[in-house]
């Protein structure tokens, strides 16, 4: 006996079409017109579109950062997720710059065990290289590959703490070439930053408005096309995150143009929020918003929507790094370099795309899911697995509502921050009920905003090296 979806639009990046989804097991078994009901438990999906789960490659669960922790860990956070239709995520494991690869995998495999709700996987952030040459370290880079961890995060900023120098990003770029792995680069100058920071508090300027100030939009211009053009120096591949502005896009469309192989991502926040509207500069209750890059003026939100539409953007991520504003923000007051950098947005991705983008007119369903669900799965080497509503993959469903409006609001909401960046809004598109291979985990309907699945449940998600899609 199989769970059959019928009456629902199926929507995939390639196309949509009326179509009933058979699921058997944890996968999907057939996608067609007309299917026979007899012998399996019928889901009724009229008005509704049949989505691939979404998959959000950017997040930072139970993560040390200035002095604390974020909020979520791997239950309330992929619990958070799978209520807004999100049903993996891919972490990152941050390597101590005094420890292995292998202490950064054992500590944050740990982190998850029995706790994470949705299927996950992990980024390897490399800030150190040990041995003659960084050799140690390079060779723990097949042990990474090997064992499914095809992607290597490089921090450009964060000095004497996950900043890494050129020498080092390019060492790891080449062995990321050789082993058909992908670079994701935090690009943005730190070693300027940290001198136009020092200058500002020497000022007195502290409070959470210059935190966006002292980030030039420049700075990441500069970084992204540096860290391109070394990429592109020893054919590796890169894949640049949450970038914020419309500098740093002309530098990723011009290297792109060039033929450097290089991917890149924006997050709901920078096309959104801004500057102007979230920190004018007026209060403290602004410290919800720094987070890194940050926001920038509302002139750049257009500029992003125009490349998730013509492709220079491939993918929308959260960069979901939540802290309490109460007691976690609160150590950087009277020091904007001391507020924890992050904000929580796992919960709301979807919702916030859908509206401001479907319903805007900015992009249509099929993009909406190349984006979210069948992109993500492909540049990180899950496409075999996930991404799509295809016979053979894994039974990770939306059923969405198009029509029905929800209201965005911390008292709501599952991640575990006392707010939410979006507060208040009213948005048109949720999903109706998530499944995770198979497994009904959220009825919106029945139980809105309840995780229904059982804690620990989600699985490592082991994915291929393929250059993200680019080799």
């Amino acid at each position: 006996m199989g769970m059959l979806i019928k009456n629902g639009t199926v929507v995939n990046a390639t196309g949509s079409e009326r179509a009933d989804v058979l699921i058997e097991g944890e996968r999907i078994s057939v996608v067609g017109a007309g299917l026979d009901e007899i012998g399996h438990k019928v889901v009724d999906a009229t008005g509704l579109l049949v989505m691939p789960g979404g998959i959000d490659m950017h997040t930072h669960l139970d993560m040390p950062f200035g002095g604390t922790t974020s909020a979520d860990d791997y239950t309330t956070g992929t619990q958070a997720a799978a209520v807004g239709g999100t049903t993996t995520v891919i972490d990152f494991a941050l390597q101590n710059q005094s420890s292995t690869l292998q202490d950064a995998l054992d500590t944050w495999l740990k982190k998850s065990d029995n706790k994470a709700c949705i299927d996950f996987s992990l980024h390897m952030a490399v800030t150190n290289l040990h041995g003659k040459n960084g050799e140690e370290t390079l060779r723990e880079m097949e042990a990474m590959v090997k064992f499914g961890i095809t992607s290597f995060k490089l921090f450009m900023a964060y000095p004497n703490v996950l900043m890494i120098n050129d020498e080092l990003m390019f060492r790891v770029m080449q062995k990321s070439a050789e082993l058909n792995a992908l670079c994701c680069i935090h690009a943005e100058n730190g070693s300027a930053i940290d001198i136009v920071v020092a200058q500002m508090l020497a000022e007195g300027k502290t409070e959470p408005h210059y935190h966006a100030l002292s980030r030039s939009s420049k700075a990441e211009a500069e970084a992204t096309h540096r860290a391109i053009a070394l990429a592109d120096m020893c054919g590796a591949a890169v894949y640049i995150v949450h970038l914020s502005n419309e500098y740093a896009l002309d530098e990723l469309k011009f290297m792109q143009q060039r033929g450097a192989r290089a991917l890149a991502e924006t997050c709901t926040q920078y096309l959104v929020l801004s500057i102007e509207d979230q920190m004018p500069g007026k209060s403290w209750e602004e410290a919800k918003f720094v987070f890194t890059p940050p926001l920038r003026e509302k002139r750049h939100q257009e500029p992003l929507w125009g490349a998730l539409c013509d492709g220079s953007l491939a993918v929308v991520s959260t960069d979901h790094c939540p802290f309490r504003f109460a007691d976690q923000k609160e150590l950087g007051r009277g020091d904007f370099s001391k507020i924890p950098n992050g904000g929580p947005g796992v919960e709301n991705r979807l919702q916030i795309l859908w509206h401001f983008g479907v319903n805007a007119g900015r992009i249509s369903p099929e993009r909406f899911v190349e984006l979210c669900c069948t992109n993500p799965a492909k540049i990180f080497g899950m496409g075999k697995k996930k991404g799509s509503i295809a016979p053979g993959l894994d039974a990770d469903i939306l059923l969405w509502d198009p029509k029905v409006e929800y209201i965005i609001s911390a008292a709501t909401q599952c991640m575990a921050t006392d707010y939410n960046m979006f507060e208040g809004w009213t948005v048109r598109g949720n999903a109706v009920k998530v499944f995770s291979r198979g497994q009904l985990v959220v009825d919106n309907t029945a139980q809105p905003g309840k995780f229904l699945g059982e804690t620990g449940r989600g699985r490592f998600i082991k994915r291929e090296a393929n250059a993200g899609g680019l080799a």
